[in-house]
């Protein structure tokens, strides 16, 4: 099972979209600076994921976030996040 996920940096205030089959880990190595993407823009947390059977319908639902009517989707998912979730992502 794979794991479509976005990513907020409150810091920046940017987005990050991705696809993975271990959450946990990806995250992980978001907030390590392993990813050379997201390392500038640390720290991250994950504020809206899906999961897909397989590799291919990941890909496609992770082409569509990406997408401009994708990211107005997850602006929106954002925006319903609770503010103290967001300044949790401040302790890392």
């Amino acid at each position: 099972m794979y794991c479509v996920y976005a990513l907020f940096s409150k810091r920046f205030n940017r987005i990050y979209v991705g696809i993975t089959n271990n959450l946990e880990r990806r995250i992980k190595e978001h907030n390590k600076g392993k990813t050379r993407s997201t390392k500038f823009y640390k720290p991250w947390i994950v504020f809206y994921k899906e999961y897909c059977q397989t590799r291919k319908k990941a890909r496609f639902r992770e082409r569509f976030l990406k997408s401009g009517v994708g990211r107005e989707f997850l602006k929106d998912k954002l925006h319903c996040v609770p503010v103290a979730q967001l300044d949790r992502a401040s302790a890392f």
